[in-house]
């Protein structure tokens, strides 16, 4: 025993050494931010030999790692290089020179001088026999099965597969069978195809941080699913659908619609939150079918939100799909000449100061642009968004004042985080995928001011009110990259002013922060947001309608703004939009335009950066594209926009900020710490910070378009069913 202490007491004193020198280095690069070049010029690097060629990689690389940057091709099933290394596929065998047996890549670090081999005879046999246990067990369900063509297990067979089976229904006794499960209303566990690659166990864990799926059993008898009967539930959900190399994992809403070589292919953004998501848009037949997710590593990665994967059912619910004038309690169809003519006679018959433009949560830059155009040339400048922000005196001059002042990808450096009135999981969830990833990578503490609401990190309640905010003094003070994110709705009120003051005080005294590292971030909940106000659009429609209502509306897909305020008698609606809702029930006249899967056009996201999104199907029936009707109700009224289609109005947009036409890159704000300096004086009290999506159910019908959704409103019916079982986490 004494030994034996001993023995521990030096490995201890080794490892603390270790350590020192460690932290002595690390002391040298404190900022990863700043400092990312400096630490990739500091990379050690080995030579090694695949296939008898000479290569240089990195020391902390797997072989795996490697012999993809070497475009040498070796199948896989269990690896993902966004999860963390399971190694139990076997697929992946290659032949290290001076191992006695073939050696798992994924799993395997490079070493200096190895000597790797995969197109020997032993490596072809060995996965070949991997392959061939793999399919002892998966049932023949290609011409059944939604996976079919692009089906992992399919072509790796084709590519390293035997043609031959020495397992028959003769000498075996039969495929594993196992209940089928449904995991939610959006996905199907069809667990008979189920190859056990454990990704989507890792990914749950890892990326949604919900600990639902594992496995049980071993060998032949393994299952994968939920220990109780439960509910996996997460605004990143459907991601394991796209994670499962095999069929396993369906998609409901998609299942048995179409094949994947039928479908053609657009690449799209997001509009159901301000991330700017890249998507891609799957359609047939003039429908869009399904939503994928499009990497792109500065902001989504290769995730998508179940909002914005799902969600697309709305598209095909309550559309307007004619020009509509309202006759006593009914809406008569018109032709669009007679509704353009009726709604230039509105607009001409009033004073151009009492017309009012308001813009809705999915409008394209190219709509925005037109309208304030049409109605600047009427000698009228009422153009407003939806949402209120009144905190500063730079207004929409400055971007940091209304956007994330930090590239998104750069979250994950931060080391304490402070939420304030906002839950980045619902509001957010490619914004919360990085500040997890912080979370986790990074160890980045993560305070919250607000209420209680469901996070998938842990967090440090602070308070629930602006007054708390001094508590984050002390924890904050001593942080090399911080961050703090507050919500777009906690501007909206007077006591806005008082939190951002608040606010700008912390931010000033964290002397720490390394310079061009933007500490005060908005979060932002509208994908036309940011886009609006760079056109010079107004925030606080809500705010003019009460104080000073118009004579006419022109409404460009704004319903929300309805909810709150009941339009009197004499004003008059022109509703342009692709839904009827609030906004087109109040209307009194309705000209039907072109949803995001239709128009696509330019999306500024929460970074300000430009995106384009391409359209991918028609408008139903008479709609067209929002912009087109703007244009054509100008003329109508007279004036004549100078711009007939997409390219000369792309002329115009480069007149008002070149933001809008450099596409994809992110731009750096500028003036950040202006905005601080220009915030109104103190002026109301220290209301309690309240958040609209706090819990699971919240999330799946939070807004208009979702709301229409069938598929969203069954899977918040089961997230409600689910918080009164038994089995969910108190």
């Amino acid at each position: 025993m004494f030994h034996l202490e001993k023995r521990l007491s030096r490995i201890f004193s080794i490892e603390k050494e270790m350590f020192k020198g460690l932290s002595s280095k690390l002391l040298k690069f404190p900022n990863s931010y700043q400092n990312t070049q400096i630490r990739q010029n500091a990379v050690q690097t080995v030579q090694i030999f695949i296939n008898g060629t000479p290569v240089t990689v990195p020391s902390f690389y797997t072989a795996s790692q490697a012999l993809r940057d070497a475009k040498v091709v070796v199948p896989s099933f269990c690896y993902h290089e966004r999860l963390s290394i399971a190694g139990n596929c076997r697929m992946c065998l290659i032949e290290v020179e001076g191992a006695w047996k073939p050696q798992v890549a994924c799993a395997l670090n490079v070493t200096k001088n190895m000597k790797i081999r995969t197109n020997s005879e032993t490596v072809k046999k060995a996965q070949e026999s991997v392959l061939e246990f793999t399919l002892v067990d998966h049932p023949l369900d290609c011409p059944i099965c939604d996976q079919g063509g692009e089906c992992d297990l399919q072509d790796i067979t084709v590519r390293f597969g035997n043609d031959r089976s020495r397992f028959t229904d003769i000498h075996f006794e039969g495929k594993r069978a196992v209940e089928d499960k449904t995991l939610s209303p959006l996905i199907r566990a069809e667990m008979n195809r189920c190859i056990h690659c454990t990704r989507c166990i890792r990914f749950g864990a890892q990326i949604c941080g919900v600990e639902v799926l594992g496995s049980t059993g071993r060998g032949h008898d393994m299952l994968v699913g939920t220990f109780v009967d439960k509910l996996f539930l997460s605004e990143l959900s459907g991601n394991i659908v796209d994670l499962c190399p095999v069929g396993a994992l369906t998609n409901i809403p998609y299942k048995f619609k179409a094949r994947s070589w039928e479908l053609k292919k657009a690449n799209s953004i997001d509009v159901t939150d301000a991330t700017g998501t890249n998507i891609i848009l799957n359609y047939r037949f003039d429908r869009v079918l399904r939503v994928l997710p499009r990497e792109h590593e500065e902001i989504n990665q290769e995730w998508v939100s179940d909002k914005g994967r799902w969600a697309i059912d709305s598209l095909e619910m309550q559309r307007l799909v004619t020009p509509m004038k309202k006759a006593g309690s009914c809406c008569c169809p018109l032709e669009w000449d007679i509704a353009l003519k009726e709604a230039s006679e509105i607009i001409r018959a009033v004073p151009p100061d009492s017309v009012m433009a308001i813009a809705g949560p999915h409008t394209n830059v190219e709509t925005l642009v037109a309208c304030k155009d049409f109605l600047n040339m009427l000698g009228c400048e009422n153009t407003y968004v939806e949402r209120g922000l009144n905190y500063t005196g730079s207004g929409i001059d400055l971007r940091a004042a209304y956007s994330l002042t930090i590239n998104m990808k750069d979250i994950c450096h931060a080391d304490k985080i402070l939420l304030i009135g906002t839950n980045p999981r619902f509001e957010a969830p490619i914004l919360n995928m990085w500040i997890r990833q912080a979370y986790k990578t990074n160890e980045a503490d993560i305070f919250v001011i607000g209420p209680k609401c469901e996070y998938n990190y842990h967090v440090t309640y602070l308070g629930d009110s602006p007054a708390a905010l001094p508590k984050a003094n002390e924890p904050m003070l001593p942080a090399k990259n911080p961050l703090i994110f507050v919500g777009i709705t906690q501007l909206e009120t007077e006591s806005g002013t008082k939190l951002m003051n608040a606010v700008a005080k912390l931010a000033a005294s964290l002397k720490f922060a390394p310079k061009g590292w933007g500490i005060i971030n908005i979060v932002t909940r509208e994908a036309s947001f940011a886009g609006a106000l760079e056109a010079g659009w107004k925030p606080g429609a809500l705010e003019v309608l009460k104080k000073t209502p118009p004579k006419v509306i022109i409404s460009l897909g704004a319903d929300d703004v309805f909810y709150d305020w009941n339009p009197p008698t004499s004003c008059k609606i022109i509703y342009i939009g692709f839904q009827g809702d609030r906004g087109a029930e109040f209307a009194n006249l309705i000209l039907p335009g072109s949803a995001y899967t239709e128009a696509g056009g330019i999306y500024l996201n929460m970074e300000c950066r430009s995106q384009f999104a391409m359209p991918a199907v028609t408008p139903p029936g008479k709609a067209r594209q929002d912009w087109k009707i703007i244009r054509a109700l100008a003329e109508f009224c007279c004036l004549c926009l100078f711009y007939s289609d997409h390219s000369s109005l792309c002329t115009r947009l480069v007149q008002i900020s070149p933001n809008f036409t450099c596409l994809g890159s992110y731009q750096a704000k500028l003036f950040p710490k202006l905005v601080a300096k220009m915030i109104n004086p103190v002026a109301g009290g220290c209301e309690t910070l309240d958040v609209d999506m706090k819990k699971m159910a919240d999330y799946y019908c939070s807004d208009v378009f979702t709301y229409n959704s069938p598929t969203m409103v069954k899977t918040q019916k089961a997230a409600q069913e689910f918080e009164n079982s038994h089995y969910f986490p108190a």
